[in-house]
């Protein structure tokens, strides 16, 4: 069932999801929005402004010269006014337009920041188009490479830029105003803009003399100050509007209100983060993407309190710590984490060029701020974001916390189970929370799902998310039970939907057994009871000396149609004969293979590329999609004790 999220059945729903102090706190939300609407106040009068959180002296010389080519590679591109989003290219980055969406062609409307729609695509356009150039990240991109070269070029169309977006801007006026997360990352921004620029003589006229600017920053934070996200809301929103609050009024703190929003955001930082995150470490959304975001954003928070010597909760280190620990654990041999729940391409700081690993990146500086530990696997590439950011935080008091000895493979409280076979062997079981709150936002309907690779390639993949507005049958598609390598009864959903970022009835999954340390052979098994009526229970077996992965499904309950589905990566050619299929694909040069050995009880066909429904789809990044192969067996759950799916691996 597709849902639109501006009906009113969709707000019965969501409100239904709400807590008695969530709906007070949102129904006074209501109220501050149409006092505000004519009420606007003044930024106070600021004089003798200065900014004192600058990087140490000669820390852009740290950056290593690749790091620094690719970087100053991607500022060239977006001088000549070049820039791609979501697998949309635009070129009219000398002189954007802050309201228009490339991919549809659509401006959003203007008028008051609350009345915008923006989540009606017809009427605004692709949101996430618009949002994620006023991110101003490219700026932070741009301002690096003048930290690093000494060209102030780059210095300069950061300034005309700003004074652009803050002249076409202003507070509470047009959709760059609706949503918190994009004043607290464009903070963010706008902080680490500032201190790459310092050494320019044009910085100080650009901020804090500059009464635009300091009428930006201080509306920006009223407005962090008055709508906190909260409740079934309280994600990593919440995480990325206290991290850029609390850089601002760390590294901008010229208000009379700057201590206390600096106070507030860093106790709403410490409190959410870890109630954003596991004790194992794992974001608690379950969702990779927003846990290397979280984990951004926290490291840059914790950045601008130790330039602005400002004391942190040992707490806030701790998750921090834990968050990286589980990161390095959880990686395959190519660095690479899981492909689970939501990913919408969303960083929390972006200094960087393109070609930088993500994930290397932040494990290069989870080593230089807490130390690595003897099993975390090696980082051989260099980025930029590392040297900036060891040069500001505190080396972590070694000896004080308790680490793990070995390597992690079974995270209990996510349900999250790694499997290695050999070195090249990968492979993901999901036992976990189907989501974070009470309205699992960014989760999938992937309850037992399994994701498998080999030398770092997707053989069994999770398609991966490719939109969140405006596409509803694709955004139901890469999120349902289908579009994971798991089993669905009588064509729905484990879990059941209400909306794009909504889910009304969560699958219960719990880990029966999960045994990891023998070496020989890895063994887990779990199972949900997100379809009434019925168990569905699956055992993972991973022998090492064979290359031999084994699933299991069974399921406990009345007669029912079934359909078990497995997705390949779009780098994996198969070869469907019966209930056999030859799997083939090329890594670094070399043609490589196995054979998926599936059940002989249920019926076989492969689809590719199929949209009416959708299916047959992998999507490597938000807003891009490729075809790739999905096998699909279609029966029924009586006559057999369980359905025996073998993948075999050749040398």
């Amino acid at each position: 069932m597709t849902v639109s999220s501006g009906s009113a059945g969709w707000y019965l729903r969501r409100l239904s999801r709400m807590g008695p102090r969530e709906v007070g706190g949102r129904a006074g939300d209501a109220v501050r929005k149409r006092r505000w609407r004519s009420a606007r106040p003044h930024c106070p009068r600021v004089t003798g402004a200065r900014f004192t959180a600058a990087l140490p002296a000669g820390t852009p010389d740290a950056v290593a010269p690749d790091a620094a080519k690719r970087l100053v590679d991607e500022a060239d591109r977006l001088l000549d006014g070049h820039v791609t989003y979501f697998g949309v290219d635009r070129d009219d980055l000398v002189d954007p337009d802050w309201w228009y969406d490339p991919k549809t062609g659509r401006r959003a409307p203007w008028g008051y920041a609350f009345d915008v729609p923006y989540r009606d695509e017809e009427a605004a356009g692709d949101i996430k188009q618009i949002w994620e150039l006023s991110r101003h990240q490219y700026l932070t991109v741009l301002a690096a490479a003048y930290a690093v070269t000494g060209d102030e070029r780059y210095a300069e169309r950061v300034a005309a830029h700003l004074r652009s977006w803050w002249a076409a801007n202003p507070p509470l006026r047009g959709v760059h105003w609706v949503s918190g997360i994009e004043l607290g990352i464009r903070l963010l921004s706008w902080v680490w803009v500032r201190r790459l620029l310092d050494g320019w003589a044009g910085a100080a006229g650009l901020f804090e003399d500059n009464p635009a600017a300091l009428n930006q920053i201080w509306h920006h934070q009223r407005w962090l100050a008055a709508f906190p996200s909260r409740g079934s809301s309280a994600n990593n929103h919440v995480i990325a509007e206290a991290a850029g609050q609390f850089a601002a009024a760390c590294a901008f703190g010229w208000f009379p209100s700057s201590a206390r929003w600096r106070d507030d955001a860093l106790r709403s930082l410490e409190q959410q983060l870890r109630a954003n995150t596991f004790p194992s470490g794992l974001n608690r959304e379950l969702a990779t993407e927003y846990h290397g975001l979280v984990l951004e954003l926290g490291l840059a928070a914790v950045a601008e309190a130790d330039a602005a010597d400002v004391p942190v909760p040992a707490s806030l280190r701790l998750v921090l710590l834990r968050m990286t620990d589980a990161l390095a654990a959880v990686v395959d041999n190519r660095l690479r984490p899981p492909r689970q729940g939501d990913a919408d391409d969303g960083h929390g700081l972006v200094v960087d060029g393109a070609g930088t690993h993500r994930w290397g990146s932040l494990l290069a500086t989870g080593e230089a701020v807490f130390g690595r530990l003897a099993w975390w696997p090696e980082v051989t590439g260099t980025d930029v974001r590392t040297p900036l950011l060891a040069a500001l935080i505190r080396p972590y008091a070694s000896g004080t916390t308790a680490r793990p000895a070995s390597r992690p493979a079974h995270f209990a409280d996510a349900g999250m189970t790694i499997l290695r076979g050999a070195e090249e062997i990968w492979c993901r079981c999901d036992g976990g929370p189907h989501g974070f709150l009470s309205i699992a936002a960014h989760a999938h309907a992937d309850a037992l799902s399994v994701e498998v690779r080999h030398d770092g390639v997707d053989v069994l993949a999770d398609p991966g998310t490719f939109c969140y507005h405006g596409q509803p049958a694709w955004r139901q598609y890469f999120r349902s039970t289908i579009g994971h390598n798991t089993l669905e009864l009588d064509g729905g959903d484990q879990s059941v939907s209400g909306g794009p970022f909504l889910w009304t009835r969560h699958a219960r999954t719990r880990v029966l057994a999960a045994e990891t340390s023998d070496e020989a052979v890895a063994r887990w098994s779990a199972e949900h009871d997100g379809y009434e009526g019925s168990v569905h229970r699956r055992r993972v077996e991973l022998t090492a000396a064979s290359q031999e992965l084994k699933v299991v499904d069974e399921v406990r309950g009345p007669r029912r149609a079934v359909r078990l589905a497995f997705h390949l990566g779009p780098a994996i050619a198969a070869d469907l004969v019966g209930n056999w299929a030859l799997l083939t694909w090329t890594r670094d040069g070399e043609e490589r293979s196995a054979v998926l050995d599936l059940p002989g009880e249920l019926s076989w066909r492969a689809h590719r590329g199929e949209s009416e429904p959708p299916l047959g789809w992998y999507s490597a990044g938000f807003g891009r999609k490729e075809p790739a192969t999905t096998l699909i067996g279609t029966g029924f759950t009586d006559g057999a004790e369980g359905f025996t799916t073998v993948l075999r691996f050749r040398g």
